[in-house]
């Protein structure tokens, strides 16, 4: 029973190995060989070598949101092309379809975006 789980002994020893050894390296080793002369200066909030001035917290206008978000969708989305181009040979017509089809609907949510003026920066 024990000679077919070798090879799933293996693979837990060094997943336990994989994650004891950066924890260990820094939770116990980390401490012993880093300095640590904490004084009034580096305990300050750096920003740019000069005082902050106001309150961290600033509200920003959603519109930065949407943009990133729409900027990740899109990027995301271009990542799904390349997998595509590399096999289109095998795949043949219907993937170009299929391909195609992707293309529509992402064009569909950009005109969407543009005419809710998502898009424009101010």
């Amino acid at each position: 029973m024990f000679r077919y789980w070798n090879g799933y002994v293996y693979v837990v020893i060094f997943m336990l190995l994989g994650v004891l050894l950066p924890l260990a390296a820094l939770w116990v080793l980390g401490p012993l060989l880093r300095p640590n002369r904490p004084t009034a200066g580096k305990l300050t909030t750096y920003e740019s070598g000069v005082e902050p001035i106001g309150d961290a917290h600033v509200r920003y206008n959603a519109r930065y949101y949407l943009f990133a978000l729409l900027f990740v969708i899109f990027d995301v989305e271009t990542l799904f092309l390349y997998p595509w181009a590399a096999s289109y040979h095998q795949m043949g017509r219907f993937a170009l379809v299929e391909m195609l089809l992707f293309i529509f609907m992402l064009a569909i949510g950009l005109v969407y975006a543009w005419r809710k003026k998502v898009l424009e920066w101010t």
